[in-house]
This record gives C-alpha cells, structure tokens and sequence, in this order.
C-alpha cells in the first residue's frame, strides 16, 4: 500500500517524511478466529466472574456486603502491581512460541481452577463467617491475578501479529466479536442453568442461591475456557520481529516507551474509568431488577442485549474506515450516556419497563463500538511509543490496559458494597426472600444508574483529545521500513 506523505506536526516538532510503503502483512482467516477464540474464552467464566460474585457471596454465602468491599479494596491494589509484573516478565520472554502466546497454555488452567473456586461453597466454610471470608478472599484474588496472566497477551500479542493498521482493527474486531458472543450466548444462561443444577443436586436452596447449581455451572465454563484458550495458543503467530522483541527490555527502558505518549494515557484512563463504570453497573444489574423492579428474570433477560453487540461490533471496521477510530468510539460512548439517562427517565415513570429496554438496547449496541478499539488504540501507542521514543515495549505499555481497566473494575465493585453497605443492604441466604429497605433501594439505583454515567460522561472528554488517527499512516510507514533495516542489519 503506498502512502504520499506531507509534513505534519507531531507533538510540536515537524516531521518531514517522502512517499514510504506499508506491507499489507495480512493474517489468514484461520488465525484470525484462533486469535478472536482469547476473547472468547477469557470472557467465557471472566464476565460471570465479574457479574454474579457479588450476588454469590452475599446471597448465596451470605457474606455481608461490607466484607466484599474490603476483598475488592485489596484487590484493586494487589492488580495496580501484577498488570505491570506480567507486562514485565512478557518483555523479558522469549521461547519458541513467542513473547505472548505460552502464558496461555501455562496459566490457563490455574486460572480455570480459581474461578470454579470462586462459585463454590465447600462444607468446611459454610459453619464460619471467617473460613467463608478467607475462601472468597483467595478464590477471587487467585482469579483475577491469573486473568492478567493470560489476557495482557491478548493485548500484547497484536502488534505482533501485524504491524498494518486496518489488519489490526479487523483483527481486535473479530475478537471482540468473539468475546461479546461469549457474554452474550453464556451470561443469560447463567441464572436458569444454576437453577437447574441446583435442582438436580437437590441441595435444599431455591432458585439462584444453590451453590451447587453455581459449582456445576463455573465447571462448564472453566472447561469451555481452557478449550478457547489453547486453541488461540496453537493457532497465532508473532510474526512482526523487531530488534527489541528479540531481547529482554530493561523496566528502564520500558518506561521510556510512554514518556510523552499521550495517546496511552488517554486510552489507560479511559480504560480505568469506563470498565469501572461498567463493572458497577454489571454487579448492580442482578439487584436492581430484583429489588427495585421485582422481575430477577427480566433482569436475566435483558443480558440477551449482549446479541446485540455483536452487530455493532461487525460494523466497527466499516465505521472506523469512515469516520476514524476515535469518532466511532465516540459514538459509542454517547451511546451508553443516552442509555443511563433513560435509565433514570424510567424510575421517574415508576419502572417503565419499555423504557428500560429502550436503555439496555442503547447501552449494549453502544458498548459494541468501543470495546473492539480500546485493544487497538492500546496497540498504537505501543507504535506511538517506538516512533517517538525508539523503544517498543509491548508487554509494559499494553499490561496497564489490564492494570487500569482491572484496578477500575476492582474499585467499581468495591464501591457497589460500600455504597450497598451504607444503604443498610440485607443479606440472604438459603429459601429466604428479604425485601430491602428505601435506604437499600437508593443505594442500588445509585450504583446501576448514576455512578457509572459519570463514568461514561468522562470517558467520552478524555477520548476528545485522542487525534492519533490524523498522522497513523505515516508513523506505520516509518515504523515498518525502520523495521525493514533492522532485521536486514
């Protein structure tokens, strides 16, 4: 592909560059699903994780809320240090496979196993608020940490897959694609599949509060998640070879890699503040339709909405072709603003259910636009990085993507049960139905509404500021011939 290249202006300084060429560097169809299947089994048990814990501890274990909120508190810091640990070790791998690919197929497994842990009730705890605490306490840990083990590459890996621009979107399109079908095809299965186990294990608990029906079911998907995952091992190639992926790169040297990179840290505080709202919003979800609406089925029945990210996400290639990659994401992002605020429109109208279904349509063709770009921004500022700084650093500069968006996720959900907490939230367990409290009720719908629309609303300023698109096809034409003299030397 050759690109005509005029002067710009790039972080105040001019840069002059003549005609260069981009290779097309195109990935095969069968690795591009084998790459798309890291999403899919990363999401597979990691979005129950992330929706159902809550809900498990404190109506299935019957943990009070203000317990969790310590876990999630801890948590939070423990990923603000492993995200950066993996990026590092990744800068300093180097097998056969590749820098990314072998931490799926060792921490695969291990993650499977701790997030069955973490939807298991064994009989040794049931009798201690402690044991129960302390089990949660290593089961979720264990979880998340592992998480980062084997989706940082997931990010790491595609610069190497390829270095051309549009291949990278269709690349992180297809996997999104992938993951949303993930979310979509197993979060509404969730509650009836739990209520079935838990019916056939007939272990004395109704409906979603089995914890047998919760093992059974964490099983399936853990299962389901090892298989992806070392399809996606066996089916990738780092293929794009550069003189830093063919050494360990010093952390000194790494951090050299964001030093007046703005496109990262508009894209790590992106990532942290919307999976923060997110995260708050999904945890509150099986509440606020239980509590606030009465209808626990409807609210399963809205995560049918994640279909519907699927077609959004197809599209994102078309879109991003069009109009750019930041303006799609924006449109995105005032899509899930549109959505909360229709949300509280519905409460003013007492619980207007088609309104409500109105939100949860908006929200989730909006969420389709954003979540396939963030991977792909993420591997532009690693180019950002070599082309302004002369470092590639892949698994430092993407290992915040995990940071953020996890240390997000952990305070969203640490919030949710502070804020759950000072609404004086009931815990139940067993056949008991508790009703809550108004007190509880505003909590709730402060925690599914309102929180994370100030998330939202901030995520789409930070995103204003991201002009990367305007210069793109220059810095990868530089960027591939200087890769080009590299390996030639």
């Amino acid at each position: 592909m050759e690109q005509n290249l005029d002067q710009k202006n790039v972080a105040g300084g001019a840069i002059s560059t003549p005609a260069k060429t981009v290779r097309a560097n195109q990935v095969p169809w069968k690795e591009r699903i084998a790459y798309a299947m890291s999403d899919f089994g990363c999401n597979t048990v990691f979005q129950i994780l992330g929706t159902y814990f809550l809900v498990f501890c404190t109506d299935t274990l019957g943990v009070a809320a203000a317990a969790t909120a310590g876990l999630f508190a801890l948590t939070a810091i423990i990923d603000s240090v492993d995200g950066i640990f993996w990026g590092q070790l990744i800068d300093r791998t180097h097998t056969k496979w590749g820098k990314s690919r072998p931490y799926w197929l060792w921490f695969t497994i291990p993650f499977a196993i701790f997030c069955v842990m973490a939807f298991s009730a064994p009989s040794f705890i049931m009798g201690s608020e402690t044991a129960k605490i302390v089990w949660i306490y290593i089961a979720y840990i264990g979880a998340k940490v592992l998480y980062s083990a084997i989706n940082i590459p997931v990010t790491s890996i595609l610069p190497a897959l390829t270095s051309n621009p549009k291949e990278r979107v269709t690349l992180s399109t297809i996997r999104q694609f992938f993951g949303n079908f993930g979310s979509a095809l197993f979060l509404p299965l969730t509650l009836p599949a739990v209520i079935f186990f838990g019916g056939l294990m007939g272990d004395g608990a109704s409906g979603s509060k089995s914890a047998s029906g919760w093992t059974i079911w964490a099983i399936i998907l853990g299962v389901i998640t090892i298989i992806a995952m070392f399809t996606a091992f066996f089916g990738t190639k780092e293929r794009v070879v550069t003189r830093d992926s063919k050494r360990s790169v010093p952390m000194r040297e790494s951090v050299k890699a964001i030093k007046g990179n703005y496109p990262w840290f508009i894209i790590i505080f992106i990532n942290f503040v919307f999976w923060g709202a997110f995260a708050i919003r999904s945890s509150a979800l099986p509440y606020y339709f239980k509590y606030n609406l009465g209808q626990e089925a409807l609210g399963s029945l809205t995560l049918l909405g994640t279909t519907l990210q699927l077609a959004t996400t197809a599209l994102v290639p078309f879109f991003v072709g069009k109009i750019g990659k930041r303006n799609t994401m924006m449109i995105g992002m005032i899509g899930t603003i549109v959505s909360q605020l229709l949300l509280f429109f519905s409460e003013q109208m007492g619980g207007n259910v088609p309104v409500i279904l109105t939100a949860v349509v908006f929200f989730y063709l909006s969420q389709g636009l954003i979540g396939a770009l963030i991977a792909v921004m993420l591997s532009d500022a690693v180019d950002f990085g070599e082309w302004k700084n002369g470092i590639r650093a892949e698994g430092f500069v993407t290992s915040f993507s995990s940071f953020s968006a996890k240390l997000g996720m952990g305070l969203g959900s640490m919030l949710l049960s502070a804020v759950l907490a000072m609404g004086h939230y009931i815990e139940s367990t067993g056949a008991n139905a508790t009703s809550q409290p108004d007190t509880a009720l505003n909590a709730i719908s402060l925690g599914f509404i309102w929180i994370p629309l100030i998330g939202y609303i901030l995520s789409a300023i930070a995103l204003y500021f991201n002009n990367l698109d305007k210069f793109e096809d220059q810095m990868a034409s530089e960027l591939d011939e200087k890769h080009a003299r590299e390996l030639s030397e």
